[in-house]
Formats: C-alpha cells, sequence, structure tokens
C-alpha cells in the first residue's frame, strides 16, 4: 500500500499558480487567434544588456575573445575581427565595475556599458556593437582636458 500526502490548501493553491502561470506563457509567447505572431521588436530599439560573460558577449559581437586577465575582481578579454578590436572587461560585482570606470575616468574615451560590464573601443564600433549586446555609451572625460567653462555672460 503507498502512501497518500494529505491534499492541503497549499497545495492547491500552488497547482493553481502553475497553471495559470502555463497559461499566461503559453498566450503571451503565441500567436494570437488570426493566427498572427507576435511583432518583432523594432530595429531602433536597444536589445536588452547582455550578461556579464565575456565568452558569451564576444559570441554576441561577432568574436572569440583572447582572455588575457581572469582576476577575482574582473576578467578582460580582447577581440580583434576586421569591423576593429575592442576589449571586453566583466565584473563580479557592480561594485568593481564603478571603481574601474573610476580609474578609467583618468584616461578619457568612451564605454559601452552593461550590467556588470564594460566595452572598451572607438565610439563608432561601440555605437554598432550596442545593437548586438545592449548597454549604454559613456563617454569619460580625461582628467587632464580642461574643465567645460559655460561663457561668461555680456553686459
Amino acid at each position: 500500500m503507498t502512501a497518500r500526502r494529505p491534499h492541503t490548501a497549499h497545495s492547491t493553491l500552488l497547482l493553481a499558480v502553475l497553471a495559470l502561470t502555463s497559461l499566461t506563457m503559453t498566450t503571451a509567447c503565441s500567436a494570437d487567434e488570426k493566427g498572427t505572431p507576435p511583432p518583432a521588436p523594432r530595429a531602433s530599439e536597444t536589445p536588452t544588456a547582455a550578461p556579464a560573460n565575456i565568452e558569451r558577449i564576444a559570441a554576441l559581437t561577432g568574436c572569440e575573445a583572447d582572455i588575457r586577465t581572469d582576476a577575482d575582481e574582473l576578467r578582460e578579454g580582447v577581440c580583434v575581427t576586421p569591423k576593429g578590436s575592442w576589449t571586453v572587461t566583466t565584473f563580479p560585482a557592480e561594485k568593481f565595475k564603478r571603481t574601474w570606470l573610476e580609474a578609467a575616468a583618468m584616461y578619457g574615451g568612451t564605454y559601452l556599458v552593461g550590467p556588470r560590464w564594460a566595452i572598451g573601443g572607438k565610439p563608432e564600433l561601440l555605437a554598432q556593437l550596442r545593437t548586438k549586446v545592449g548597454g549604454n555609451l559613456q563617454k569619460l572625460r580625461d582628467m587632464n582636458a580642461p574643465p567645460v567653462t559655460s561663457p561668461s555672460p555680456t553686459p
């Protein structure tokens, strides 16, 4: 004789939530009543930012990264393709990325920045990569550059 677990209100609620979630996901991912598939994202929309994984980011950008740093605080790889070259740096936590960007500001430059990752390269190339991996372009000001001043009002 097999022991049977009693049917509780908790298990009924759990089954109902699972069934509703499954139905919602099936409905959201399928075609409408006319058989029309859901619309594709617009080309102008930026994709969701890639995960903080050099190999994944490199694959999305069409390269195989050559890993040059593999430390606890960051991993860094270089991509070289006919389109150009760029550096992909990933971090185990946002705090390491912020510290790295603060240090990189000393040199200036433009970076494509996502959650726990940054890509360094020429701005035109970064704009192209952004369509593949998401993120935001951030221009870091060289600490030796003259400060930006607003024009003095003339009397």
